[in-house]
């Protein structure tokens, strides 16, 4: 891994926000989390995320061993959870709630998911 972190944090939630790393990197894991997305179902299900910041954020995840990617070189590759990125499941479904219980009195709406996704 070729990012380094500090040898001592004050709380675990502090090591966790810099593993995670701004926003970007947490909806991709929430979006793979409902199930293995390819590059292409990313991108629809992250519209307003640029091909370099997927890539960049994609390569980050699979270098923290967070995801994994399968497929055989001439099939798409589909991104998925890793053990140490299921892990981080109870994390993201309470943000998820979260963002449910603010939206309604911050008057905002959630883009639908894509086919084949369930809402948490």
């Amino acid at each position: 891994m070729s990012r380094r972190f500090r040898k001592q944090y004050g709380c675990p939630v502090e090591l966790a926000v810099d593993v995670l790393g701004g926003k970007w990197k947490t909806v991709i894991l929430a979006r793979i989390k409902e199930g293995p997305l390819s590059y292409g179902g990313l991108r629809k299900a992250i519209p307003g995320l640029s091909d370099k910041v997927l890539s960049d954020k994609l390569r980050d995840l699979i270098e923290l061993g967070v995801i994994e990617h399968g497929g055989a070189p001439s099939d798409r590759k589909v991104y998925a959870l890793s053990r140490r990125g299921r892990d981080l499941a109870p994390a993201l479904e309470a943000l998820y709630h979260a963002g449910t219980q603010l939206s309604p009195d911050l008057g905002v709406s959630f883009a639908p998911l894509s086919p084949g996704h369930d809402s948490n």
